[in-house]
């Protein structure tokens, strides 16, 4: 596994050249977002024992398999860690698949895993879960969350950007990386949520596979502008 520290708070992990988590490092501890793919647990414990520092949160910014594939043996090795989701994703996480009334009835793609770990805290929009704030970020799937740091405004935005084969929103499959694209439950809804980042003006982009992107504006500005076919 590969390990870069972008910032003195962000810490990013990647599995397989593609496949990233974060630890976001805190005074009480580490927040990890995401858990990448099964049996990643390994190599993330010792990432947290590399930087001296317990693991006591674990968010995960979407239900999809490699972002959560990790999550039960990591729940099982740090059992006084709190476990958080959004209350939307957290069903699927239970095995629904079922959409809610009002939401597009677009197919659900990619991987959706039924987990065992009951997640401890139900995310929405504007809840803080230590120094992070909880953005919401649907269209990729119908409960995806972003995350940004209140204290440098970093983003991690799930999969609702990717920056594998360059800066792009999901809403529209990216040629030189397209399992993102493929995986989106809905693209219109993915398209506004890209907007509604974009309009937060980070300055710093980290995502769910690719590089961490510095001052994003502008591929971000480009991304939005390719889905919408300008």
């Amino acid at each position: 596994m590969k390990t870069v520290r972008h910032t003195p708070n962000l810490v990013r992990l990647t599995r397989l050249g593609a496949v990233n988590a974060f630890l976001v490092v805190e005074d009480d501890g580490l927040t990890l977002v995401d858990t990448m793919i099964p049996k990643s647990q390994d190599a993330i414990l010792a990432a947290a024992r590399d930087l001296d520092r317990p693991i006591v949160r674990i968010v995960l910014t979407h239900a999809h398999g490699d972002h959560v594939g990790s999550v039960d043996a990591l729940a099982a090795a740090l059992p006084n860690a709190t476990v958080a989701v959004s209350g939307r994703d957290a069903r699927f996480l239970a095995g629904d698949k079922s959409l809610d009334p009002g939401e597009p009835d677009s197919k659900l793609r990619g991987g959706y895993p039924k987990i065992d770990t009951r997640p401890s805290v139900l995310l929405t929009a504007g809840d803080r879960i230590g120094s992070l704030e909880v953005v919401a970020a649907p269209g990729h799937t119908p409960g995806q969350v972003a995350f940004l740091d209140t204290r440098d405004r970093t983003l991690i935005a799930g999969d609702a950007y990717s920056t594998l084969g360059g800066v792009a929103t999901t809403a529209k499959v990216n040629p030189r990386f397209p399992l993102p694209g493929l995986a989106t439950w809905d693209k219109p809804t993915a398209l506004r949520t890209a907007r509604e980042l974009r309009a937060l003006d980070p300055p710093r982009l980290a995502v769910g596979h690719g590089n961490v992107v510095e001052a994003p504006a502008a591929a971000m500005d480009a991304a939005i502008a390719r889905a919408e076919g300008r």
